[in-house]
């Protein structure tokens, strides 16, 4: 018998606290499927999550994030229309410059009024989730 489990990821909400409103980093995506995403990726095999977070955040825009909480699971099973993957999802907050690399195409620092509609995976749901925690305190509830 095989087994088939979902496959982990991480994704990162960077806030830049150097600017103010402290704007997120979102990541224009080289790779299907296309648009605009959260910074993250597949946690490696051997590896933590919190590593993986820190790793995929200076792979991808090129800083040193400091890791401040794990915000929450999403698990959908359609969720990414590659494979059913679960995401991990950190806040974290980095100062600087941030360079587009590795999977991003391109990036862009957005205040939460400006978040663009073409997100990628089900990172609108996160990105709601976090306007809603950041300016009520309110977690999700699933």
């Amino acid at each position: 018998m095989t087994y088939r489990n979902p496959v982990p990821t991480v994704d990162i909400i960077v806030e830049l606290i150097d600017r103010p409103s402290r704007p997120i980093i979102l990541i224009e995506r080289k790779n299907p499927p296309l648009g605009w995403a959260i910074p993250g990726g597949f946690v490696d095999y051997g590896e933590s999550v919190e590593t993986a977070a820190v790793r995929e955040a200076k792979e991808e825009i090129g800083l040193q994030v400091e890791l401040i909480e794990q915000f929450h699971v999403y698990s959908a099973p359609d969720r990414d229309p590659r494979k059913h993957t679960l995401s991990i999802v950190f806040l974290a907050t980095g100062t600087g410059e941030p360079q587009a690399a590795d999977d991003a195409k391109n990036l862009n620092i957005f205040n939460l009024w400006e978040i663009p509609t073409n997100l990628c995976f089900d990172h609108d749901q996160i990105l709601r989730d976090y306007r809603r925690y950041r300016h009520y305190q309110v977690r999700p509830r699933y």
